[in-house]
């Protein structure tokens, strides 16, 4: 996907990319390649690949949840690596909040190098384990109007990263590929538990030859989550809280 095709993409579902955006997009492919080299951030490197597998792929959140393009959302990312689906999204959506969190500091340094050149403001960078982020003691918990994850794990242990830190009646946006139905009928019982309930799926594609399907579930958070999740760094991965009510 060319710069061309990524921006005629969007537009095709109504979303128009300024040149200003763009030329952020491209600076943004500049320094990911640059720190690559020597920061493990991504395995996608050619520049039509990140135009099509991770810009486009991260906006695509804004089609499953078009409340994002207009409203003054406060958005967290967990576990978002080299910046995806949040910075896209903060790049098309101006207005979003946004806060990032990850585990590994030489992320977070990039993140900030990227935010800096970008000229983007409203984004905070939290250096820490998603367990510890969202637990009781946390001034983050239950605070924010979305969270997304995106390549991070399989959605049982997802919803234990992440329902924690959405506000009741906010929403998780989970990216994910065609495993998703499998991980949805696992994931169902700790999704409740953890005061989550699906709202919907989306299905999109990303437009290649053979067709990738993209499946985004928004979960919505009905009550709060149980003080006891989520457990402490590493456990919900060991232990998913499969074959809970």
């Amino acid at each position: 996907m060319t710069p061309e095709e990524f921006r005629a993409a969007l537009a095709s579902h109504g979303i128009e990319v300024t040149n200003a955006q763009m030329a952020q997009f491209e600076k943004y492919y500049q320094l990911l390649v640059a720190t690559n080299e020597h920061v493990n951030l991504t395995a996608i490197t050619d520049h039509d690949e990140v135009y099509l597998k991770h810009f486009y792929d991260s906006a695509l959140g804004a089609l499953a949840d078009q409340s994002l393009q207009t409203q003054s959302l406060t958005l967290c990312d967990i576990g978002a690596g080299a910046g995806f689906p949040s910075l896209p999204l903060k790049i098309l959506f101006p207005q979003l909040k946004v806060t990032i969190v990850d585990s590994l500091q030489k992320r977070i340094n990039f993140l900030q190098t990227l935010c800096d050149e970008l000229g983007l403001t409203n984004v905070e960078l939290v250096h820490d384990r998603a367990e510890t982020f969202g637990s009781a003691q946390s001034s983050y918990r239950e605070q924010f109007d979305r969270v997304t994850a995106r390549a991070v794990a399989r959605l049982v242990v997802l919803s234990e990263l992440c329902l924690p830190a959405v506000k009741v009646g906010g929403q998780m946006i989970a990216y994910k590929a065609s495993a998703g139905e499998d991980e949805l009928k696992v994931a169902t019982g700790a999704i409740n538990k953890l005061g989550g309930q699906l709202d919907h799926l989306t299905t999109l594609s990303l437009p290649t030859e053979p067709v990738e399907p993209r499946n985004l579930y928004v979960i919505n958070k009905v009550s709060a989550t149980p003080k006891k999740y989520p457990r402490r760094p590493g456990v919900p991965n060991k232990k998913p809280l499969v074959n809970v009510k």
